[in-house]
């Protein structure tokens, strides 16, 4: 299984791993991206992987990445005859056009041209037709396609004119956010700097909202003012931030999916989210969706004053995201395992 080591794929590449050691799967992670952090080594160390092999090679996102991208085509095809896998598990795109003598799954997570989309409502320019391109190539080799969300499956179709996808939802197991008593507490958790988070909407109505509002993630440099911002934070710590907080909140113009989300729901958080396909489709009534910042502010003002309002909704989303459970995640990525066909090409 490839990942990155910059993402969410971090953090569902080790809960499935996890998830399917109880039905015989053993699990080879290859990361490409950013060296690992000491957290994230201590994250394998504990994960059910059974052997981590590393990489500091470009993502596909990044800005011209080609070289290094096509060089880490050449060091997955080592690995495939080193391990001499049953599955290739590709957390990516564009390398699933390689000439793998294995059965290939893709697995997407997010890409660039439903990101600019989302964010700037329009096609994306033509800088990234390299990217499309490739990322099309590697869609249209794979042996099957995964999405974790209809929404996402939907993206795939109009950018790439790829259809043929399953849906496997995304999961985090219970057990990882301690018990504390709420606070008026407004939490969010995400890259600051990445305009699909919105982050900043925080930033524009933190003045109207009488309760603290606190950011874990990576920043920038620019001021946040009325808002505290935690850095990256080691998931023990955001852990306990979501213990506490009676809110999280992910204004999001664009979400695949939302492990940040589900973690805080696993909490009991109420959740406000951003009104977007994707995250209705994962939470449904159980969260509050808006759409402007008069929206976000409103909703966030009635959740820190009213706490046995915020304990209802931290509730219902609690009982939501007990349908994303490890067990379910791993059957369905049994399914697709067992169907893909024997030549990925």
């Amino acid at each position: 299984m490839t990942a990155d080591t910059v993402g969410g794929v971090w953090t569902y590449a080790l809960e499935l791993a996890d998830a399917l050691a109880p039905y015989g799967v053993e699990v080879q992670l290859a990361t490409m991206g950013p060296h690992l952090s000491g957290a994230q080594r201590q994250e394998v160390a504990d994960s059910a992987v059974t052997r981590l092999h590393e990489s500091a090679y470009p993502l596909e996102w990044m800005p011209e990445p080609w070289a290094g991208v096509d060089e880490a085509g050449g060091w997955l095809l080592g690995l495939e005859r080193q391990v001499r896998p049953d599955v290739v598990h590709l957390n990516g795109y564009v390398h699933a056009a390689l000439p793998w003598q294995t059965p290939t799954v893709v697995v997407a997570h997010s890409d660039v041209l439903s990101w600019w989309r989302a964010v700037h409502g329009e096609p994306a320019p033509a800088q990234w037709r390299a990217y499309r391109h490739r990322v099309h190539g590697g869609l249209t080799a794979a042996g099957r396609v995964v999405a974790p969300t209809a929404a996402v499956a939907a993206d795939l179709a109009r950018e790439y004119g790829v259809d043929d996808v399953t849906v496997v939802p995304n999961c985090r197991r219970l057990g990882l956010i301690p018990a504390a008593a709420k606070e008026p507490l407004i939490l969010a958790a995400g890259r600051v700097w990445d305009e699909a988070k919105n982050l900043v909407a925080l930033c524009r109505v933190a003045s109207r909202v009488h309760a603290p509002i606190v950011v874990a993630g990576d920043t920038w440099n620019e001021p946040m003012p009325d808002v505290r911002l935690l850095g990256p934070l080691p998931f023990p710590e955001l852990a306990g931030w979501m213990a506490r907080a009676a809110v999280f909140a992910a204004p999001a113009r664009y979400e695949p999916f939302g492990l940040g989300p589900l973690e805080a729901a696993q909490a009991g958080c109420a959740l406000v989210l951003g009104d977007i396909p994707s995250l209705r489709e994962v939470w449904g009534p159980a969260a509050t969706y808006v759409r402007t910042d008069d929206g976000l502010a409103s909703r966030l003002s009635l959740l820190t004053t009213d706490l046995g309002e915020a304990a209802r909704r931290g509730h219902a989303a609690a009982e939501r995201a007990a349908r994303f459970r490890p067990a379910r995640t791993a059957a369905g990525y049994l399914e697709v395992y067992a169907a893909v066909p024997a030549g990925s090409r």
